[in-house]
């Protein structure tokens, strides 16, 4: 049984001029770059697909700005279900791989994204192309010491989880592993309990049963509704914040928070959309994660101040290189 398609290096179909000079191609018949058998066999693949088995799906590792991607083909889009999002790969790892002091003067890569986020029906990755040939592990690329690498892949994790898309991660990069990917040998297994390692493999446990459990996690990931930015200049600390919402009002919303620098931020204020308190779902802080154990004591409440075009705000303690979720809890 197979579960679906991944079509590698669509652009190269796409395009007649896909790495090829001048000269070294030949327009179509309407004096264009595009490929239209490409296009054409590539609709008619996912037609097929679709029409045999409506419950599989089909990916296309695509990295251009071609429109309609994962959009029917009834309407001129290529048909496929899912399109990899590269420029969030490649933007959130060129942010994280930086040092911290030097995060503040590319704040902008973490928030382009909400530009185009709802263009297409988005796959999130981090695939194997990013942990071979001399590029390293995730964890390898990580800067600081090793509780600040630790930290920092929690929290690329977390930012992964939080943000609109489907969530793709290449086999053994929940180990933490030092070194990248060698086909040649085993995952090392021996990295399952180990010190920092655990910690990581348990983070992404929680954060995938709290993506599962809060349904403004994983609903609306191509709906503009979907997200709501709270705090996104703040570039002098490096702090972001955005509210997860159900687009059909049915759950709660979920407020991601995020700190990516080393240094603790109390007392930050955010504005939220709904009085009460709002309960700590997660923090990649936390002891049991191999963090520092900064946090809110599970959850704070509300005060009537204005903040961030909200009536209500909370404030928090920021733990450092860390992520927080947290939620309004029921009313009694």
């Amino acid at each position: 049984h197979v579960d679906g398609l991944r079509v590698d290096a669509v652009a190269s179909m796409l395009y007649l001029d896909y790495s090829r000079n001048e000269g070294e191609w030949i327009p179509n018949a309407y004096g264009g770059r595009e490929n239209l058998d490409a296009i054409m066999f590539l609709r008619q693949l996912n037609e097929a697909v679709y029409g045999e088995f409506p419950d599989v799906t089909t990916i296309a590792e695509e990295s251009t700005s071609w429109p309609m991607v994962s959009r029917p083909t009834y309407i001129g889009g290529l048909g496929f279900g899912f399109k990899w999002d590269m420029g969030w790969m490649h933007d959130t790892l060129a942010y994280l791989e930086r040092d911290s002091i030097h995060r503040q003067w590319h704040h902008g890569e973490i928030t382009f994204r909400s530009v185009y986020a709802a263009s297409e029906h988005f796959v999130l990755p981090l695939s194997h192309d990013e942990v071979v040939h001399g590029k390293g592990s995730l964890l390898g690329k990580m800067p600081g010491d090793d509780w600040q690498r630790f930290a920092n892949l929690r929290l690329l994790f977390a930012m992964q989880w939080a943000q609109p898309g489907k969530k793709l991660l290449f086999m053994g990069c929940e180990l933490a592993t030092p070194s990248e990917w060698n086909h040649e040998s085993t995952l090392d297994w021996s990295l399952h309990d180990a010190d920092g390692h655990r910690g990581v493999r348990t983070w992404l446990a929680d954060i995938n049963h709290l993506y599962a459990s809060e349904p403004a996690l994983h609903r609306g990931d191509s709906d503009p509704g979907g997200i709501q930015w709270v705090e996104g200049s703040d570039a002098a600390q490096s702090v972001y914040a955005w509210m997860r919402k159900d687009p059909t009002g049915e759950s709660r919303p979920v407020l991601a928070v995020f700190n990516a620098t080393p240094t603790p931020r109390h007392n930050y204020r955010l504005g939220v959309p709904q009085g009460g308190r709002w309960a700590e779902l997660a923090n990649s802080d936390a002891d049991g994660y191999g963090g520092s154990g900064v946090g809110n004591f599970g959850g704070v409440d509300t005060v009537p101040v204005d903040s961030h075009g909200f009536q209500q705000s909370i404030v928090l303690s920021l733990p450092p290189l860390g992520a927080l979720f947290l939620a309004p809890e029921p009313t009694p």
